[in-house]
């Protein structure tokens, strides 16, 4: 073996790392077996950072850029190795590099239903889920208390825990903000920055930070959303006698479409019933509206003795009127009504000449009487 290769085994004189993963949030260099040469280069690339254990203390974290390993770079590790100002010698340390980029689009959701009061429903189980993503803010405190000293921990490892803060807050929240069920489709960007906002610190000091988070969905339980589409169906909400027996009056009419006499008469009878039952109460999108009184009706009063009879007439092929008989007289009188004008009047079967109706015949038939005789002149 050649003196390089002893050398390259025993000093390591570049330290980088990169990585075409998308779950690895910190990988430990492979030290074991080697020294640090005093004066190695430490590459950090933009979104990661690294950091120095020494002998088990948490010694120096490097941000991105490039380094040149001597004393006045290693504060930390120099205080704690007790190093000369002339110190040149090669060390060993273990190094981890911490990726700090955003880790997206990690899933979230109740694994169990929460309770929650509703102001209109009464006690409902409710569902949600939604995406997150996170990042690595304080790489020492990450190292302190989440990695140890594991050498490749990834994302999976934490989302677990994260998943648990975020169900606990978000229970607690949707329990206590006493916002309808209906209305909650319209509030979770709310919610989550409520969220969000609730769970910071407790993330922070694992040294991350949440800087997206999404409810994607809030649901009821399958039983529930299918009552809620047929009272919606029926337009009466909130009112569980009326449901009830629009259940019972449903399952009713299913029955009468069976084939049988019975069924039929059965199904007749009972729309008419429901158009009744139904017909006397306003219905809303969501619930039953209180109805005004029905106002009351005007008093009847008595028909008009003898009432008379009117008739059309047709008169250039145009129906004219309704007139009563002493109007047609005189328009006979006037040569404008003869007994070939049709006429009709309610009850009558179709136009008829005037001289067929018997009303009408005796205004042709009266002759007016003689003129009174000439008054004779005085001699």
């Amino acid at each position: 073996m050649s003196l390089f290769n002893i050398l390259g085994g025993e000093f390591i004189e570049i330290i980088e790392w990169t990585d075409d993963s998308r779950d690895t949030m910190v990988y430990r260099f492979p030290t074991v077996g080697n020294a640090i040469k005093y004066g190695a280069k430490l590459t950090v690339r933009e979104g990661q950072a690294a950091v120095f254990i020494h002998e088990g203390q948490l010694a120096d974290v490097f941000q991105p850029g490039l380094y040149m390993l001597e004393t006045n770079n290693l504060p930390i590790l120099t205080r704690l190795q007790h190093w000369d100002h002339g110190f040149r010698s090669p060390f060993k340390s273990e190094i981890y590099f911490v990726n700090t980029t955003r880790f997206n689009d990690l899933k979230w959701g109740t694994k169990n239903p929460v309770i929650a009061r509703d102001p209109e429903f009464g006690p409902v189980r409710l569902r949600a889920f939604g995406t997150y993503s996170m990042r690595v803010t304080d790489p020492g405190k990450f190292m302190q208390e989440i990695v140890g000293t594991d050498g490749e921990f990834t994302a999976d490892e934490i989302s677990f825990q994260l998943r648990n803060i975020i169900v606990q807050e978000f229970s607690r929240m949707i329990a206590a903000s006493g916002i309808p069920v209906l209305d909650m489709a319209a509030n979770t960007q709310q919610f989550g920055q409520l969220v969000a906002k609730a769970i910071s610190p407790t993330v922070a000091s694992y040294g991350l930070t949440i800087p997206e988070f999404y409810i994607e969905n809030i649901s009821l339980p399958d039983e529930v959303e299918k009552m809620l589409d047929k009272r919606t169906s029926m337009g009466i909400v909130g009112d569980l006698n009326r449901f009830g027996q629009y259940a019972a009056s449903e399952a009713m009419l299913n029955a009468s479409n069976q084939p049988g006499g019975m069924g039929a008469g059965l199904g007749a009878g009972l729309g008419a019933g429901m158009g009744m039952a139904m017909g006397g109460m306003q219905r809303g999108p969501w619930g039953s509206v209180p109805q005004q009184a029905a106002p009351q009706p005007a008093p009847q009063t008595p028909p008009p003795l003898n009432p008379e009879t009117v008739w059309h007439i047709a008169v250039d092929g145009q129906a004219e009127g309704p007139y009563g008989r002493a109007k047609l007289g005189r328009l006979a009188n006037e040569g404008k009504f003869t007994r070939e004008t049709l006429v009709w009047t309610p009850g009558q079967d179709g136009w008829k000449p005037a001289d067929e109706v018997n009303e009408l015949a005796q205004l042709f038939t009266i002759a007016p009487p003689p003129p009174p005789p000439p008054v004779p002149k005085q001699g």
